[in-house]
């Protein structure tokens, strides 16, 4: 297979299958629209146009602080027409975060939403073909990360499909045999590399259905009508999904996989899934925008070693080290380190390394567990440690039982400081309101108390509980812990 840029991908698509469909773009009130080949590659282009009128060249970075919409596929692809490369931007991020972005990516043309007369003076310029030119970086993804302050992580292979290619879905397709075209379903903020993800789904040919924003309900809706043969989603959107009434009952017959990453799952939720589209369907993933290592497992690995993360992927080691860089013990705590011998991504601006050790292996703060036979298991992020009382307490464990509640829809834990314990395990919890107990009570403070020391040890048990009405997540379904702790001390 001979390699071709991506611009020149999306117009042998088009050539190819001409009026089918490409992607079906589905608004937040329910609202859907089909977008063809043909017409996706004629949007393309005319972006590419307008941004080659704004001088820009190959080799240039072009920001997208957009929603999801179908003008987020036709600026994408665009940017790639003209040579440039692709960083999706938080669209809710404050002014003053946004500019320091800025100045790091320098970026030779934004799209915003409140530039959006763009899109519509785009369609005015010709459709007709452009030449061919590759962007020397395909992509770059935003994070906050490891070292807690704003960076970019660029993609360090250029926007080439081929031999090799940046498989969209490189997981499902070392297990399974995929049948082209998929029908994948991005529910994601596009922002986030799982919602990003999208744009190379589309370069592989599958068909997209892509969501203005996550809705559980919504999500179940659309398997069932688009016939979804696979989605990536976080942790939290899956046990969301899981949570909507009537569940079990919904087809989801069509679907061949389902990816999920972000965050630790509870073993209670990874059941749930194994169960509803089959263990040999269902995959688990780790790993960070800094690309330093990659982890992974199928459903059947996991049951037979339940709450693993599974082992290392694209050829990635794995080592557990102490505080002073040594290897710990089988089984026992420390930092996750990892290496992998295929090319990674490198930083912009002036970034604070992450940790590595002298023969290359890196870490994001993560800390976990390597059993004797080479299965991965996370506990938390450091920074995320709570210390109460001398002991060591994981938020993402306790958050994980606390889930195992029916009335528990979401949770947060954090270390609020404490004269008697230094910090102590603070649950803030979203309840389900229509839940009662036996004695037709909503769930209380003592109650979900007494349903976590059922679970836990006492040291991990939260000493405190606050009800909110929602968790304040990210679209992307993250949390920031300093700043809760910060509102509440």
């Amino acid at each position: 297979m001979a390699d071709i840029s991506y611009g020149q991908r999306l117009t042998d698509l088009a050539n190819a299958r001409e009026d089918e469909m490409a992607f079906v773009f589905v608004a937040e009130d329910g609202s859907q629209r089909e977008i063809s080949w043909r017409h996706f590659n004629d949007r393309a282009v005319q972006v590419a146009r307008l941004l080659m009128d704004n001088r820009v060249t190959p080799g240039d970075r072009i920001a997208l602080q957009l929603k999801n919409s179908p003008n987020y596929f036709f600026t994408a692809f665009g940017a790639w027409k003209a040579g440039a490369t692709v960083i999706p931007v938080r669209w809710d991020l404050p002014d003053w975060e946004f500019q320091r972005l800025m100045e790091v990516m320098q970026p030779a043309f934004i799209f915003t939403e409140s530039n959006r007369q763009l899109f519509d003076e785009s369609t005015k310029l010709s459709t007709a073909p452009l030449p061919d030119v590759i962007a020397p970086d395909a992509y770059g993804i935003c994070s906050s990360g490891a070292t807690g302050t704003p960076k970019i992580i660029l993609r360090d292979l250029p926007a080439m499909w081929g031999s090799e290619k940046i498989m969209s879905m490189p997981l499902i397709e070392s297990y399974l045999d995929l049948k082209r075209p998929q029908k994948v379903l991005v529910s994601a903020p596009m922002y986030h590399i799982n919602g990003f993800l999208g744009n190379l789904n589309l370069l592989d040919g599958d068909n997209v259905v892509l969501m203005e924003r996550f809705n559980a309900s919504r999500v179940l809706d659309l398997i069932e009508r688009h016939r979804i043969t696979g989605f990536v989603a976080a942790t939290t959107m899956l046990q969301r999904i899981a949570q909507v009434e009537g569940v079990r009952d919904r087809d989801l017959s069509s679907v061949v996989w389902v990816q999920q990453g972000a965050a630790l799952i509870p073993q209670w939720l990874a059941r749930f899934w194994c169960d509803m589209v089959g263990p040999e369907h269902m995959f688990f993933s780790y790993g960070s925008s800094e690309q330093v290592g990659a982890v992974a497992c199928r459903g059947d690995e996991w049951l037979q070693h339940p709450g693993t993360l599974g082992r290392g992927f694209f050829d990635t080691q794995i080592r557990i080290l102490d505080a002073e860089g040594h290897d710990v013990p089988t089984g026992e705590i420390g930092e996750i380190y990892m290496r992998m011998s295929t090319k990674s991504g490198r930083y912009l601006g002036d970034i604070p390394p992450i940790p590595r050790t002298p023969d290359g292996f890196g870490s994001i703060g993560d800390l976990g567990r390597l059993d004797s036979e080479g299965w991965l298991y996370l506990a938390d992020r450091r920074v995320d440690m709570i210390v109460s009382g001398s002991a060591n307490v994981y938020p993402a464990e306790v958050e994980a039982a606390l889930s195992e509640h029916p009335a528990v829809l979401d949770s947060v834990v954090i270390g609020l400081t404490d004269e008697t314990w230094g910090r102590r395990v603070h649950a803030i919890v979203q309840r389900d309101e229509r839940w009662r107990d036996d004695r037709n009570q909503p769930l209380d403070e003592q109650a979900v108390i007494a349903f976590a020391k059922e679970k836990l040890a006492a040291y991990k048990v939260p000493k405190t509980v606050e009800f909110i009405d929602a968790i304040p997540r990210t679209e992307a379904t993250k949390v920031n812990r300093a700043r809760l702790i910060a509102e509440r001390e």
